[in-house]
């Protein structure tokens, strides 16, 4: 006869116990992990945005979008369904902000991309337009002049026109944002308070519009494309020191430069290195 033999109930419990100790011990490895590809699956796709906006400035005569032809981002999200610039929507998202808040709620948080209604010719009544990313609107290059608006947005001399500019490796082009398009200003304002995500709530939007794009995607950091066609990660406070418009003053109040100490900044932001 042979003498059958099997787990014990108490021999059960401990491999559970221990499987359950493992399990708590690596899960925030495994996260961090999973965030950090996302983080650079998110460069990777900036980088093929880079070659995208560089084959449409060399169709144009080396400019960027004119800025005109619809609101709520119509004006550039259009341009690029047409001919070899066609984008699909997940070229649009980033890894780690591809779901959508839904397109009544104009302001949201960090990890959720913006949705706006589609409209004029590619309207089919159903779909809206989804992205997670968006262009420094200073970049159109308006047909006006002078002080002429843009969208709301002036002097129009300020805008640069084209990414063949001086000191390309810090004037963004296009960047992670919870909004479709932003005109950053050297004296914007961070997003004051948080969610229960953990984002930022935006709570003057077309006003202060640094907010627009401080969004707090990679722990600390979004990743932004630059007129030079090189991608990056970007601290949350280093983005008030880029050449966001041609007379942006990139030691502005919100700089090391500019006099800011670590207080000065809203409390969910005083933890992030200063610039």
């Amino acid at each position: 006869m042979t003498e059958r033999r099997g787990f014990t109930l108490i021999e059960l419990l401990v491999v559970i116990a221990i499987i359950a100790l493992l399990m708590s011990i690596m899960m925030p490895a495994l996260n961090r992990v999973k965030k950090q590809a996302r983080k650079v699956a998110c460069v990777a796709q900036l980088k093929q945005w880079g070659l995208i906006w560089k084959f449409y400035c060399d169709d144009n005569d080396g400019y960027w979008l004119s800025g005109e032809g619809g609101g709520s981002g119509v004006w550039w999200i259009q341009p690029m369904l047409e001919g070899r610039h066609h984008i699909e929507e997940n070229l649009r998202t980033c890894p780690q902000a591809a779901k959508s808040h839904g397109s009544s709620s104009i302001g949201s948080w960090a990890n959720q991309a913006w949705e706006v209604p589609n409209t004029a010719q590619y309207n089919d009544g159903v779909n809206n337009y989804i992205g997670s990313y968006g262009p420094n609107g200073w970049m159109c290059n308006p047909r006006s002049s002078g002080n002429a608006s843009v969208w709301g947005r002036s002097p129009a001399d300020d805008h640069w026109r084209t990414p063949n500019v001086k000191g390309a490796w810090n004037v963004p082009l296009f960047q992670g944002q919870w909004w479709v398009d932003a005109w950053p200003r050297e004296a914007d304002q961070p997003p004051d308070i948080i969610d229960t995500q953990g984002g930022a709530i935006p709570d003057r939007p077309n006003v202060n519009e640094m907010e627009r794009v401080c969004a707090d995607r990679h722990g600390g950091f979004v990743n932004n494309l630059f007129c030079d066609f090189s991608a990056r990660p970007v601290g949350l406070k280093e983005l008030w020191t880029l050449k966001w418009h041609k007379s942006y003053n990139i030691a502005g109040p919100w700089t090391k430069a500019g006099g800011a100490i670590p207080s000065d900044w809203p409390q969910w932001m005083r933890g992030f290195k200063d610039y």
